[in-house]
């Protein structure tokens, strides 16, 4: 039987479809298991770095079916989005179109790769029978206060007379004109986050099975700081001044300048009163372009300019300069920073940079420090110098009374401050969800009425990407009667942010056909939380930070009855080419069609999954896919090999077996026992394919056959001579191995796993198999080597019995004639035994 694994795949997939292999329904009696991949935008084709994260879930979900669960693996689409308004202004295609074209080629990518999705829930979020439930949920959080409009500002392309997103600036200048960028102030819908933000923050001491530096991410976004809110006045404009955030109100008397982030307001007002207005936006606009989490992190040059403004310091009574520095963010705090350099190290690093004074104010033992002799900021807590009546007094005492003191010249008071800002949600767009609300001169805002939902985009034949938001510009769209008084009213014509859309869509595939409800909370209370949910780390902020607040919207209106909407988070390593990360701009993206015709999905699935652990980045590689192809056929060989001898072989009874049948029984188990442990437990699938890989190189040495790969006997050929026996034992033996073995490579290989298990004799398919179980006592090895190092060098291996102990370990290590030549002579300091792995030998 030749291993032909393009028409496995077109055979398998196709059975698979017709008996709706992976399509469930709620299902009390079994437990649920959840299975999801981040939302897909459906950008065109699919590379192999987007198809790494679907294998990655359908490693999870295969096994888990197997194990028993009712599992839940849904996909969809991300549909809405910048790209396609884009391609729409450039090439005329409608975005609907685009769109619709390129959700059919990825579907087809996918399911060729032999993903088990219930592709009977599928939806994209530009249906409008998704998106009314957007607009749905938008009323109840305007009826709740969680919804409100506010001015906003935005980028602002005077000669397109439209707002630009971030990503559509270049260099200061708008994408289409070059026309410098300016910041315009808007009303704009927003999202209340901030009523969340104390739970959002509390709970991340609850997300056990989140990556650390994910929960990080979040706290830091989120921002949670105590401390003072002080207002510096204008030199030239006393009226006025500049509102800072600090924690550190203690070291006030160094602040030798302030800082502002190129998104505060103030900087368009300074900016029309500099010398050269032009180059002044052009600097702060080049800060605002750039990267937001480096910024947020700090992790960037640090850049400014001086504003030529000067404030004065409430404490000290001195002028100090006002800059634009662009690690400062305007969603944190004030947008504005008093900058105190000897007690921080992004303002140390810039103020050395750009020769501004540093003064130390704060000093562990309340002694005087010559600043000029600072390596770097002095952030610790202290005891107060140089700062007037507050000198000697500790951080903590210094900071009471200097709060008090601005509440009491009402400059300023103590506050707890988020990073986290409430959410910004309009968008003058056209490819989005429309905002479902109407503007009356009697009756004020009003929401569109629920039965008149959805509010359908029109269609629109032509995208000049200038003037107003494209759906201004359809009348018969803007001008409807007002549903309170029914008199002339115009419709919203701004569109939501497509965070929007994947906030929730986790909940909707849990009842993606509801009509009446986004979902019935009865079946979200079956199928979630998510159990397991993976993408890449760079939606490690908004997305899940969004989708974490909307769960808690759903749960105030009592649909859902949890606070976290995903309980186990993976997020993958990106995997490159060349060094670089996959893209089309670069050249170097591998498309999966290509390969799946060469090598059929298994080898590709396999690979992927072979190459690293998931959270880590790849480095692809044609050639390491061709070694998981050829495994794969020499799995194929074996199970060929021994397929007519082993159906219908019984049980093996160990007390029968011989030591070489044993040592496989236990090869056996032990496979079992860690891939099983690789996957569920620790998502470590490149050991787990290894642990398969050792496995099969034992078998074939059972087998009497090369361990180079070359063709071992074939089942149906009876005049070759038996190999390793044909004793009942070894049959019963082979049988338990091989039917591990398809069933632990089914997940990584589902089409070849299937065939096998038939060919095998197996009957009902490997969607209904259940998944091996190991006994302990088999698995455990009679014998075990150790490692015996002499100073971190290994210089022996003894094989001793598996339940040895430590001392007795530690007395073989160093009667052993191989390591006494490393220990004549020399002092022994230290030895330590790793049970079951090393012996460590330390001498002087």
């Amino acid at each position: 039987m030749e291993y032909n694994p393009q028409e496995l795949d077109r055979k398998w997939q196709q059975r698979w479809a017709d008996a709706r292999a992976f399509e469930v329904t709620v299902d009390p009696s079994k437990p649920k298991y959840y299975c999801l991949e981040m939302f897909a935008y459906p950008s065109g084709h699919a590379h192999v770095g987007h198809v790494r994260n679907y294998i990655i879930g359908d490693v999870m979900a295969r096994t888990k079916r197997m194990l028993g669960f009712n599992v839940l693996h849904p996909f969809g689409w991300d549909a809405f989005g910048l790209p396609a308004e884009n391609a729409a202004i450039k090439h005329g295609i409608h975005p609907e179109v685009s769109t619709r074209g390129n959700i059919a080629h990825m579907k087809g990518q996918l399911q060729r790769l032999g993903i088990s999705y219930a592709w009977e829930r599928e939806f994209a979020t530009c249906d409008a029978e998704y998106y009314k439930w957007n607009q749905w949920l938008f009323i109840r959080m305007y009826e709740k206060g969680l919804a409100y409009r506010k001015r906003s500002s935005v980028n602002w392309c005077p000669s397109c007379n439209t707002v630009l997103a971030n990503e559509q600036v270049v260099d200061g200048g708008c994408w289409r004109c070059s026309s410098v960028v300016s910041l315009r102030e808007l009303e704009q819908w927003s999202f209340r986050i901030t009523a969340y933000a104390d739970e959002l923050l509390a709970e991340t001491e609850h997300l056990g099975e989140w990556p650390e530096k994910v929960l990080t991410m979040q706290r830091n976004w989120i921002g949670r700081s105590e401390g003072a809110r002080v207002r510096f006045a204008l030199a030239d404009d006393p009226a006025s001044s500049i509102e800072v955030f600090t924690t550190r109100i203690d070291t006030i008397f160094g602040s030798s300048f302030v800082m502002l982030a190129p998104e505060h307001p103030l900087v368009a007002t300074f900016a029309d009163a500099s010398p050269d207005p032009a180059e002044f936006r052009r600097q702060a606009q080049s800060f605002r372009m750039q990267d937001r989490a480096a910024r947020l992190s700090g992790e960037i040059e640090k850049q400014g300019f001086d504003t030529g403004k000067r404030v004065i310091n409430p404490f000290t009574g001195q002028a100090v300069p006002v800059w634009v520095a662009n690690f400062v963010l305007g969603e944190y705090g004030t947008g504005a920073v008093m900058a105190v350099p000897a007690h921080d190290q992004r303002d140390f690093e810039f103020a050395r940079k750009y020769d501004l004074p540093v003064q130390v104010v704060v000093t562990p033992d309340g002694q005087s420090v010559d600043a000029a002799t600072l390596t770097e900021a002095a952030d610790a807590y202290g005891v107060l110098v140089e700062s007037g009546p507050y000198s000697g007094l500790s951080s903590g005492d210094a900071q009471k009374r200097m709060i008090a003191e601005v509440k009491a010249q009402g400059i300023g008071e103590g506050t707890v401050q988020f990073r986290l800002k409430d959410w910004g949600i309009s968008r003058q767009r056209y490819w989005g969800t429309p905002i479902p609300m109407i503007y009356c001169e009697k009756d004020g805002i009003v929401p569109v009425p629920d039965a008149d939902l959805p509010v359908r985009l029109p269609h629109i034949t032509e995208f000049t990407g200038r003037g107003d938001s494209p759906l201004a510009q359809v009348p018969e769209f803007v001008n409807v009667p007002c549903p309170t008084c029914g008199g002339p009213a115009r419709r919203e014509t701004d569109t939501m942010d497509t965070f929007v859309d994947s906030s929730w869509y986790f909940y909707r595939f849990a009842d993606p056909t509801n009509s009446d409800l986004p979902f019935d909370p009865e079946a979200v209370k079956y199928w979630l939380p998510v159990d397991f949910y993976s993408g890449g780390v760079e939606h490690a902020i908004l997305h899940l930070i969004y989708s974490r607040f909307f769960a808690r919207v759903f749960r105030d209106l009592g649909m859902v009855h949890h606070n976290e909407p995903f309980t186990h988070l993976l997020t993958q390593g990106m995997v490159l080419k060349d060094g670089a990360v996959m893209s089309k701009s670069k050249g170097n993206v591998v498309d999966p069609d290509t390969m799946l015709q060469k090598y059929g999905s298994d080898a590709l699935r396999l690979y992927v999954m072979f190459v690293a652990p998931p959270e880590k980045e790849v480095e692809w590689s044609d050639s390491g896919l061709e070694g998981s192809f050829r495994f794969l056929a020499r799995v194929w060989r074996l199970a060929d090999h021994w397929a007519a001898s082993v159906r219908g072989a019984g049980v093996p009874v160990q007390s029968d077996l011989t030591p070489a049948e044993k040592a496989v029984r236990r090869k056996t188990h032990d496979t079992i026992r860690r891939v099983t442990g690789d996957i569920e437990q620790r998502q470590i699938f490149n050991t787990a394919v290894s642990a398969l890989m050792e496995l099969v190189n034992e078998l074939y040495a059972f087998s009497d056959a090369s361990v180079t790969g070359a063709p071992v006997r074939r089942a149906e050929d009876e005049s070759s001579p038996a190999v390793a026996g044909e004793r009942p034992e070894t049959q019963a033996v082979m049988r338990e191995a091989l039917t591990s073995l398809v069933r632990l490579l089914a997940p990584f290989a589902p089409h070849t796993g299937e065939e096998l298990w038939a060919h095998l004799g197996e009957q009902g398919g490997l969607a209904a198999a259940t998944w091996p179980r190991f006994e302990a006592e088999v698995a455990k090895a009679d014998e075990v080597e150790i490692a015996v190092q002499v100073n971190g060098k290994v210089r022996s291996r003894l094989v001793v019995p598996a339940e040895t102990a430590e001392a007795e370990l530690e007395r073989l290590a160093l009667a052993d004639p191989a390591v006494q030549v490393h220990t004549a002579g020399k002092t022994v300091k230290k030895v330590v035994v790793a049970r079951g792995r090393l012996v460590s030998v330390v001498v002087a």
